[in-house]
């Protein structure tokens, strides 16, 4: 997939890291069109002088004043002089209230990101100004904090590479709730969002004019194991993300430290109540663990029956019904295999690889024990559907058991099974599975005998929904094809 600096790689004279600093700021600036009210726009300058649009967002916290998409286009003319200005500058630079459209009056601020000394591109704030009225506190302060953002863009210090880049659920955003602390860590303003956060954790006093610090201490007095990044977060003192819980609710921090040339003079804490997101997680991890439980548990009552069938089969007078016993036995062991192999794992997906790479060996060992049968397998089945997996190594059993005891019938050779996966064009992939022998050859109807081929046939049909065909092999011997349709899921 393409990200939005592809287009002027050519064109850009970026150093080491500036690519990736851009695409830190692209990745958080909807933190910074919240706080602004305002469309952002990052805008890059052409060998020619003239300037394209790589990136755009919009506010969740007010209406957008662009509704239609202009990523890739080239800047408008009454725009570049304030941009090209921006760029030359280093400086932000404000237009006068300029109506841009018939439909709005617009506030445009051109902020040059600079990093070493070099302006990277041009971020433009654009903030409807036709419904004006008094701005409340709470847009006061995010205003200036935005402001405080973008003019850290100005000297490098904003996107920090130390910030958290990774999709952890429960991410706080602005509209969550916010805090605004001095150089000290104290709370200067907190969002009614934040506070009722706050709150719910058990804090019932006023968090203006205290330390977050101490606030987060007297909630947390009472838990011996504390997230040894908190104190450094809620200082404001690194941009990092932590946790906190208290009478079971679970609090995510974001700290973004404040910044000038000389100091910190402030930071923003963003705080999001995630307590029925890591209730759910942890109803998840339950059902997981339950889910491995029971595939365990079914392992271990099919190893059960496998057992008794060998100690009943000890015990058979009859040759014909030792043998049907031990049979079954196999069988029963392939699918406590499967179960063995679900156990291990939380995905819906069998590395049948894995799997199938210890059943194959053990089918041909047991099949006749002394005799000596070699074996080789080629292609990857990859990753299958668990629904899969069962019925599909029964089949291998089956047809591997057939072409020792039948196919070779008492001598030395070879068992091969071959996988190839070929992906069509309705997102599902055919799966080929071939069994083949170095052999006799079949006979007339090798094709309808025993228990064990009425087990393929409806297998294969019934729960593989495939279809199988005997041939003879190049060279001697049987081979049998089976081809099944399975969802498309990623090779190993």
């Amino acid at each position: 997939m393409a990200i939005f600096t592809d287009p002027i790689r050519e064109d850009a004279d970026f150093g080491p890291g500036d690519a990736e600093w851009l695409h830190l700021l692209v990745g958080d600036w909807q933190m910074v069109a919240d706080l602004a009210f305002a469309d952002l726009a990052l805008w890059f300058r052409l060998p020619d002088g003239d300037f394209v649009a790589l990136a755009h967002v919009r506010p969740s916290t007010s209406h957008t004043v662009f509704h239609s998409d202009f990523v890739g286009d080239r800047i408008r003319s009454d725009m570049k002089p304030l941009v090209e200005k921006a760029w030359e500058s280093r400086r932000i630079e404000r237009s006068s209230e300029t109506n841009w459209t018939t439909e709005m009056a617009m506030r445009v601020e051109a902020v040059p990101m600079v990093r070493n000394g070099r302006t990277l591109a041009v971020v433009t704030s654009h903030m409807d100004l036709s419904s004006s009225r008094m701005p409340s506190r709470l847009e006061l302060t995010y205003r200036q904090c935005a402001y405080d953002l973008l003019r850290m863009g100005t000297l490098g210090l904003w996107p920090d590479f130390a910030s958290p880049t990774g999709s952890r659920r429960g991410a706080p955003r602005v509209g969550d709730g916010l805090l605004r602390l001095d150089a000290e860590g104290v709370v200067q303003y907190a969002s009614p969002n934040g506070v009722s956060a706050f709150r719910r954790l058990g804090d019932v006093e006023t968090l203006e004019g205290r330390p977050l610090a101490e606030i987060t201490t007297g909630l947390l007095k009472e838990r011996r194991l504390v997230d040894e990044t908190l104190p450094l977060v809620v200082t404001g003192r690194m941009p990092w993300r932590t946790e906190i819980e208290s009478r079971g609710v679970s609090l995510s921090l974001r700290a973004i430290p404040l910044r000038d040339e000389t100091e910190r003079f402030g930071a923003l804490i963003l705080c999001r109540d995630v307590s029925e997101l890591r209730r759910r997680e942890m109803e998840l991890v339950s059902k997981d663990a339950t889910i491995r439980e029971i595939h365990h548990r079914v392992k271990n009552n099919l190893q059960t029956v496998a057992a008794l069938l060998r100690m009943q089969s000890r015990r058979m007078k009859s040759e014909e019904g030792r043998q049907g016993l031990e049979q079954a036995m196999r069988r029963v062991a392939t699918i406590a295999s499967v179960h063995q192999t679900l156990s291990q794992g939380l995905a819906q997906n069998v590395n049948f690889d894995e799997l199938i790479d210890r059943q194959f060996r053990l089918s041909a060992e047991v099949a006749t024990p002394t005799q000596r049968v070699s074996t080789e397998r080629r292609g990857k089945f990859g990753e299958l559907p668990s629904e899969f997996a069962t019925p599909l190594a029964l089949v291998i059993n089956e047809l591997v058991t057939n072409a020792v005891e039948h196919g070779l019938a008492g001598r030395e050779g070879t068992v091969w099974l071959l996988a190839d996966r070929q992906p069509q064009s309705d997102g599902k992939e055919i799966l080929s599975v071939t069994v083949a022998d170095n052999g006799s050859g079949r006979s007339p109807d090798a094709s309808r005998e025993g228990l064990g081929i009425q087990i393929v046939r409806t297998l294969v049909s019934s729960e593989l929904d495939g279809s199988i065909e005997w041939s003879d092999r190049d060279g001697g011997g049987t081979a049998v094809r089976i081809d099944m349709a399975i969802p498309s899921v990623p090779l190993l």
